[in-house]
């Protein structure tokens, strides 16, 4: 740990990712291996399941765009994970270049703040289905569905690219040890030289445009659609409204939840062990949760994927499909 802790790279960074516990290493290898390629497998099956469906609402393309989107951000961090671990020279961390870094921080938070949007959008197509029904297909329509998801896009690029801008033109001098398994915001600036208040203005701002700025959106949302359901007389009404938002509100909590948790806290209190474990979290549980929670919640995902899936079930013996449309 004490050559580790010491080490400088003058021209890049070290990952320390959890060289400390090599006998952990084949275990953990395993694991992430498993839920990663559940994650690719849960999400490309949203992709070609909606993609099946002729006529698809916008709530499905929102869906499917948050799929590319959670296939993407695992991309970007979890494949060089696996490497780590798998690499045997990883008892004294996995070198990265000051450029590699740069982008891997830069995809993560772009895709993470298009993420944040794509929420508050959907919570926005919640909120015209349920308390402008006979206006919905006149509002929401196809064009719109596809300028929000370039505005979200476009929101977290923007924002992505200047608070990496920021974070590494501080100085970084001495140790270039991240005690993380890639490039995250707060294991960067722990590692900044300045120990000024100002090193946290980026994020920040950073977290008041991709977290305040659409929960705040959400928020509004979701109080107007609970001042309709309150006027509904019919419980099942009631009900049958409020489910359509369940999906939505999980994975919003989870998403929310856990980026407020990591991020909207001062430098002071960083904890690399518990960051990291939490990282683990989040960049490998969650993404492989949202498609199990709208696949289960939301009857147009489910109809398409048994479609999809009885199109790969072998074939009735005399050739007919086992599954006719």
């Amino acid at each position: 740990m004490d050559s580790l802790s010491n080490a400088t790279m003058p021209w890049g960074f070290l990952l320390q990712g959890f060289s400390e516990f090599p006998h952990l290493r084949p275990a953990l290898f395993l694991l992430l291996l498993a839920v990663h390629l559940a994650t690719l497998s849960g999400n490309l099956l949203i992709l070609v399941a909606v993609a099946s469906v002729p006529s698809r609402p916008p709530m499905l393309l929102f869906l499917c765009q948050l799929s590319s989107i959670e296939l993407c951000y695992t991309l970007v961090v979890v494949p060089r994970s696996l490497a780590d671990l798998a690499s045997p020279s990883l008892g004294r961390g996995s070198p990265i270049s000051f450029l590699g870094c740069a982008v891997q921080m830069q995809l993560f938070v772009a895709l993470g703040g298009a993420e944040c949007f794509l929420l508050a959008a959907m919570a926005y197509d919640r909120y015209v289905a349920i308390c402008h029904p006979l206006r919905y297909a006149a509002v929401v329509t196809p064009g719109l569905c596809a300028r929000l998801a370039l505005a979200c896009c476009l929101g977290g690029l923007m924002v992505s690219v200047g608070l990496t801008v920021a974070v590494f033109h501080l100085p970084f001098c001495g140790s270039r040890l991240l005690v993380h398994f890639f490039c995250d915001i707060t294991a960067l600036l722990h590692l900044a030289c300045t120990r000024s208040y100002t090193d946290e203005l980026p994020l920040l701002g950073a977290c008041l445009v991709l977290l305040l700025l659409p929960s705040m959106l959400i928020l509004a949302s979701y109080g107007a659609i609970a001042a309709v359901l309150r006027r509904l007389r019919s419980p099942e009404g009631r009900r049958k409204a409020a489910s359509t938002c369940a999906s939505h509100l999980v994975v919003t909590f989870l998403h929310y939840g856990c980026a407020t948790f990591m991020y909207v806290r001062p430098k002071a209190s960083y904890s690399p062990l518990r960051d990291r474990t939490l990282a683990l979290v989040y960049t490998n549980i969650t993404p492989l949760l949202y498609p199990l929670i709208y696949s289960l919640r939301n009857r147009e995902i489910t109809a398409a994927i048994r479609r999809v899936l009885g199109r790969w079930r072998p074939s009735h013996p005399q050739g007919q499909s086992l599954c006719e449309h």
